[in-house]
């Protein structure tokens, strides 16, 4: 096209439209050849660099160095100066293209057109910038900072040779009218660092007796395990709930020490499975109710009408449906009717339902909401600098398989522990979840057991039988001991 002839109305706004997604070619139409060319072979360059980098670069360990605090800083500071650099680009395409020599109705539409170009390329980077700030401002709030920096070998190797990480998830059952700390869902995620092969290990709230690691403050003020008087009520206060919420009461145990409550519960469990836990986190169950209005709710299948509240305030009817916070936290809390394991499974369906259903698109579409949630939600002791290892580990685990173990009668008697069975089975699920086993077809035969079991038992979480013809071979009872699905049974 000519450039010395005086360019239409359309051609202003095409020109500077094409500017915005191709740098320089308003200026290579108006003359300007070598701004032009430079422009065009840096944004080349540029979108080359982004395809290297896309298809060279592990995308979780990208994304994990993207949400450390000078990566998100970086990500920040450059959407910004992206952003004011893009619409300073097109109201200049606009004015090298001359749209003085339009007619002033002209000038006035070319006008208005460019600059809602340039406010529109501006906005995405805007965009990118704000989740950057607020998701550090998010993250910087929840994970704390280690008081020393991390040994040299965690910083050259995340897991410092280590195969698998454990990490303890607590469910706080706090409530105004109380003090203290009370843990109302126990689970240990044990992640092999390699597969995100994940195993759920489930400990119940009500759990006797609990030991604690020789040596210890709480194993020397319980050397026969956690056990207190029963109070004027009846109540008991020395199940495994009730161990942060002590440590926590009686800083004395730890020569004076306060805040002990989550290190006295991480040995606790540790010592119970036989695992080494390295952090734990603590989820508030209302800011777990937040962050799932924050995603728009989680369907759920509910097996029959869950009934919540002291005096049946509220009912959570049965069916599939999409619940909102507040009905998925009854429907997994509710004791009304239920006992502590079959809350232990509600639970886990909602949390898989959250797993199953938080995709990326929805988060970035609810970013704020999930970001604000998130601040309420997590107290965690997982250090800053780890966070940009465990984004990956993270991305693996949401497509791993995850299997789940639930120490719950009939497989352990809460009242009368047997500790040794506990950590055979916590070995054995380990074990398994290692490598994913073939499909086989069917065939009769006795089903594994764990070696510290002296037989299968029946499942306590069967809740319907089939009708058994005289002569028709009958389907063994399910292992309890065996890992499932996190899933499984919810519907």
């Amino acid at each position: 096209m000519d450039s010395s002839q005086p360019p239409s109305v359309g051609a202003v706004i095409g020109w500077t439209a094409l500017s915005a997604v191709a740098p320089g070619a308003a200026h290579l139409r108006a003359g300007w050849r070598r701004t032009g060319l430079t422009l065009l072979s840096i944004h080349t360059a540029a979108l080359l660099a982004l395809l290297w980098i896309g298809l060279t670069s592990d995308l979780g360990d990208l994304a994990g160095r993207l949400v450390a605090s000078s990566g998100l800083t970086i990500l920040t500071v450059v959407s910004l100066m992206l952003g004011v650099a893009w619409f300073t680009l097109v109201v200049h395409s606009f004015t090298v293209l001359g749209p003085g020599t339009l007619p002033r109705a002209g000038q006035t539409v070319a006008g208005i057109v460019a600059g809602v170009l340039a406010v529109a390329v501006l906005l995405p980077f805007g965009l990118v910038g704000q989740y950057a700030a607020v998701s550090q401002t998010a993250l910087d709030n929840v994970f704390v900072a280690p008081p020393t920096p991390l040994p040299t070998e965690r910083r050259q190797d995340p897991w410092a040779g280590r195969s698998r990480v454990n990490i303890l998830l607590l469910g706080g059952d706090a409530d105004d009218h109380r003090p203290g700390i009370r843990t109302d869902s126990i689970n240990v995620a044990s992640i092999d660092v390699r597969t995100g092969n994940t195993v759920l290990l489930s400990l119940p709230r009500n759990l006797e007796n609990v030991r604690f690691t020789p040596g210890t403050p709480m194993a020397e003020r319980f050397p026969d395990g956690f056990r207190l008087p029963v109070g004027p009520g009846g109540g008991r206060d020395d199940l495994l709930f009730g161990v942060w919420e002590y440590a926590d009461a009686h800083p004395e145990i730890f020569g004076g020490r306060k805040g002990q409550g989550a290190h006295a519960l991480i040995d606790a469990v540790g010592y119970t499975l036989g695992l080494e836990i390295d952090w734990y986190a603590l989820v508030n169950m209302w800011g777990f109710a937040r962050l799932i209005d924050a995603i728009g709710g989680v369907t759920i299948t509910v097996p029959e009408d869950v009934v919540f509240g002291k005096y049946n305030e509220g009912l959570v009817r049965a069916g599939t449906r999409r619940l909102g916070g507040a009905d998925a936290m009854w429907f997994a809390r509710s004791r009304t009717n239920s006992d502590d394991y079959t809350r232990m499974r509600r639970q886990r369906c909602v949390l898989g339902a959250l797993l199953a259903q938080a995709d990326p698109a929805t988060v970035l579409s609810r970013f704020n909401r999930v970001a604000l949630a998130t601040k309420e939600l997590i107290r965690t002791d997982i250090p800053r600098p780890m966070l940009e290892h465990l984004v990956p580990l993270a991305l693996k685990v949401k497509n791993a398989r995850v299997t789940s173990v639930q120490f719950v009668p009939p497989l352990i008697n809460t009242g009368y522990p047997d500790w040794t069975k506990i950590r055979a089975i916590t070995v054995k699920a380990i074990r398994d979840s290692v490598v994913t086993p073939p499909l086989v077809a069917a065939t009769p035969g006795p089903s594994a057991t764990v070696a510290a079991t002296p037989s299968a038992i029946p499942s306590a979480t069967v809740t319907a039988r089939a009708e058994v013809k005289p002569g028709q071979p009958t389907a063994k009872p399910a292992d309890p001991a065996k890992p499932k699905g996190i899933t499984e049974g919810c519907g």
